[in-house]
């Protein structure tokens, strides 16, 4: 009884390990994932251009793989800027990849760049879920401002002398004059962009200097540019004409810094604003002094329009600036007026460069998000001093 008892026992041990070898056994393709990788290419100027994607599996399959493809929008519209595709795309048994071909519409407008998704799905002998490509369609246009409206002033004023002005009639900028200043992201304020020189991030067309600020990458890229060691000046009346850009998280300014950064730093050299804008308040403008008076001060004030927004037209920001004050004018209407005779306000009695740029984020005006538009554009059409 007991050798049966024994034999038994054995069988019972013998099938278990059995199963549960099945169970570990489970198909080799179920572990599979297919997926799909992004594209970024320039759009040309004509015809189509053709946009490859790459679909790929995590490991080889002794299977054909299918899975379905289907293209959606995103900023660029299906018909317009691309054309809508659908379909199933196969990898073949032992291959780790095939791919796909989605056509882009070419042509010669300045659009910024845009983008358009690729989803997966419905995918045999493998898995694919929520599985998207995303494809960049990447502006290879010039943005060229033919627009002129909004206010203008003149080039002469009764008691005063053009001493200096930059009416940007060039091909590119004045690098007499001007210098690009680079870098990555924070500037003191937590800002996000790249400022980059000699690049489409500052651009002269038209009669106009455009700063543009973009994404790039993962980031964003802009510009600033200063006339530090090449133009100072000391009082008299400063007009810009300028179009400012918008947007959560966009930040353009028309700014000054005295002589004295380099050997006595911020805020002891004196900061003027000529213009600021935070881009979720497009129609209020900002005129603002910071110095040093045991620690960083500040005063300034502001002015909005009765209606529209800075985007919708040029508009003259100016200083009128002496020994004894700085008055801030939008479209030569006064709004704000700072007295500089006190004692620890001296540094707004000495030589300032200029500074124009447009930051993306910071601790003002915040971060860009799903409602911001991008690219985004400070045109300026001159800057003048007069004395």
């Amino acid at each position: 009884m007991k050798k049966y008892i024994y034999y038994f026992l054995l069988l019972f041990i013998s099938s278990s390990i059995l199963l549960q070898s099945c169970k570990d056994e489970e198909p080799e393709d179920s572990n599979i994932i297919v997926f799909i990788e992004d594209n970024s290419r320039f759009e040309g100027d004509e015809g189509e251009t053709i946009f490859t994607f790459k679909i790929k599996n995590t490991e080889s399959s002794s299977e054909r793989i299918t899975v379905n493809y289907e293209t959606q929008d995103g900023t660029a519209i299906a018909g317009e800027d691309y054309t809508a595709a659908s379909g199933t795309a196969t990898i073949e048994a032992g291959a780790r990849e095939t791919t796909i071909s989605i056509s882009v519409v070419a042509d010669t407008d300045y659009e910024g760049d845009e983008t358009f998704k690729v989803a997966l799905s419905g995918a045999t002998n493998a898995s694919a879920d929520n599985t998207k490509a995303t494809g960049t369609i990447r502006n290879d246009d010039e943005f060229v401002p033919n627009d002129d409206e909004g206010y203008i002033t003149p080039d002469a004023y009764p008691g005063y002398t053009l001493v200096w002005a930059d009416e940007f009639d060039g091909n590119s900028l004045n690098t007499s004059d001007w210098n690009y200043e680079t870098g990555d992201h924070g500037w003191g304020n937590n800002e996000l962009q790249n400022y980059k020189a000699g690049t489409s991030n500052a651009t002269v067309q038209n009669g106009k200097l455009v700063i543009e600020a973009r994404t790039e990458g993962s980031g964003y890229s802009s510009a600033r540019i200063t006339t530090q060691g090449k133009q100072t000046f000391r009082f008299g009346r400063i007009d810009i004409r300028a179009k400012l850009p918008q947007g959560q998280g966009i930040w353009p300014a028309l700014w000054m810094l005295g002589e004295s950064f380099s050997t006595a730093g911020w805020p002891h050299c004196g900061e003027i604003d000529i213009m600021e804008l935070v881009g979720h308040l497009p129609s209020t403008t900002y005129g603002t002094i910071h110095w040093n008076q045991n620690g960083h001060s500040s005063y300034g004030g502001n002015t909005s329009l009765s209606s529209g927004v800075f985007a919708d037209e040029f508009h003259v920001f100016t200083i009128i600036w002496d020994a004894q004050s700085i008055k801030w004018y939008l479209d030569d209407v006064l709004y704000h007026t700072a007295d500089i005779t006190p004692g620890d306000l001296a540094a707004f009695r000495a030589p300032f460069f200029f500074i124009m740029n447009v930051a993306v984020g910071g601790d003002w005006p915040g971060y860009p998000n799903n409602s911001t538009q991008f690219p985004q554009r400070m045109i300026v059409d001159y800057v003048r001093v007069f004395q």
